[in-house]
């Protein structure tokens, strides 16, 4: 197994140590949930840069990258939620884009198209991150400050954009895909 492959892994690997530190009621375990997410962030970053410099993605690397974001984000999103620190509807966003957006590569791998991860969707990613990282670190309610909120209404746009692009760009297949099926019933 490749290092870009094995930071993916250790991402995953790091996602029940931040859930069971956030089921603590303690700053200190706050703070080392922080430290620990702030770790599987940058292993995010520095898999995809040494996979692309060394020239080592694999369809592993393809399947486990994104997933392991997905697991890193949303299980640590939900957790602020619990604790009513970011909205539950925030993060039932998050979690509907993502299925939407992953159900969508499916269908058109389908048809032997894959579709990379866009611009935006890499911006909504690190803007999640570093916004959990924010939240983690303030410990306050993600609606009672006004810059929170702000921060709180940026994710919600560049989760609910970059969903639209791939949509937009894709969705035609998707469209064909319901119509053959309307076709043979």
């Amino acid at each position: 197994m490749n290092l870009p492959n094995r930071l993916s892994l250790t991402r995953v690997l790091l996602v029940p140590v931040i859930v069971i530190l956030l089921s603590l009621d303690a700053d200190a375990c706050r703070y080392l949930a922080a430290a620990v997410f702030l770790l599987g962030s940058l292993t995010d970053y520095f898999d995809g840069q040494i996979a692309r410099k060394r020239h080592l993605i694999t369809d592993f690397g393809r399947f486990i990258d994104p997933l392991a974001d997905k697991l890193l984000v949303l299980s640590t999103l939900i957790m602020l939620s619990v604790r009513g620190l970011v909205p539950g509807a925030l993060t039932v966003l998050i979690l509907a884009r993502e299925l939407a957006v992953d159900g969508l590569r499916m269908i058109v791998s389908g048809k032997g198209t894959v579709i990379a991860a866009a611009k935006a969707g890499k911006i909504k990613t690190a803007s999640q991150m570093v916004y959990i990282l924010l939240m983690l670190l303030v410990n306050l309610p993600a609606l009672s400050h006004p810059v929170l909120l702000i921060l709180t209404l940026w994710i919600a746009v560049i989760t609910l954009y970059s969903g639209y692009e791939y949509f937009r760009d894709y969705g035609k297949a998707l469209l064909e895909d319901a119509g053959r099926k309307e076709e043979h019933s």
